[in-house]
């Protein structure tokens, strides 16, 4: 028998697929509306920038071109959206194949670790926290801007509840009612600095954006 999570009857990384063209196609609209979040975010980084899911590369556009930048994304059907995204904006990349849960850095030898739409989709959240504790430098930052749960007991967060499994199949693992802000919180970065607030995307309108210091 399939395995629940399986999609049953969906063909092998189908929701891989699907994932990869969706936000290659259709993310322009959301990144028109966080951009300036971004960019403020953004501005400071530079040196070893190490990026966790990212996607269709919509970030590049963002980082000093002198910086070294390592990208971690373990969907194979991501990769050439990000290597024409990152010839658009001139910058040189490396793609690591791989998952989140074990970063392919030294420790303490990264200078910025970089989160946005991903901790939604991870398997082990806490242990990805642990690993960006790990490679960041000792004053190294994490910069983040995640969709997240809405408040309990609202509606928007029973059509959460409600949507998650199948959305869970399309949206390559992406969990909409995860409690990420809180996640960041008990990490154990010295600081932690962010803001809620809400965009017009239906189920992934509660977002937060910020940044932690080890």
């Amino acid at each position: 028998m399939p395995h629940p999570d399986s999609g049953h009857c969906l063909p092998a990384g189908f929701g891989k697929r699907v994932h990869a063209w969706l936000l290659a196609r259709f993310g322009g609209r959301y990144e028109q509306m966080v951009a300036e979040r971004k960019r403020r975010l953004f501005a400071d980084l530079d040196g070893d920038i190490l990026e966790i899911g990212p996607g269709a590369g919509p970030n590049l556009i963002y980082y000093p071109k002198n910086c070294r930048w390592i990208g971690v994304e373990p969907n194979p059907f991501m990769h050439p959206y990000l290597r024409q995204a990152a010839g658009r904006a001139g910058l040189r990349i490396e793609i690591r194949g791989i998952d989140a849960e074990r970063l392919p850095a030294e420790d303490e030898s990264i200078d910025a670790v970089v989160s946005t739409l991903v901790l939604c989709s991870v398997r082990e959240p806490e242990r990805v926290m642990q690993e960006i504790l790990r490679v960041l430098k000792p004053g190294g930052r994490f910069v983040f801007v995640e969709h997240v749960a809405a408040p309990q007991g609202t509606r928007l967060r029973q059509v959460q509840r409600f949507l998650r499994p199948a959305w869970k199949r399309l949206a390559d693992g992406c969990h909409l009612d995860r409690e990420t802000g809180p996640l960041i919180e008990r990490a154990g970065f010295s600081r932690v600095t962010y803001d809620s607030f809400r965009l017009p995307l239906g189920p992934v309108s509660t977002q937060i954006a910020g940044w932690a210091i080890k």
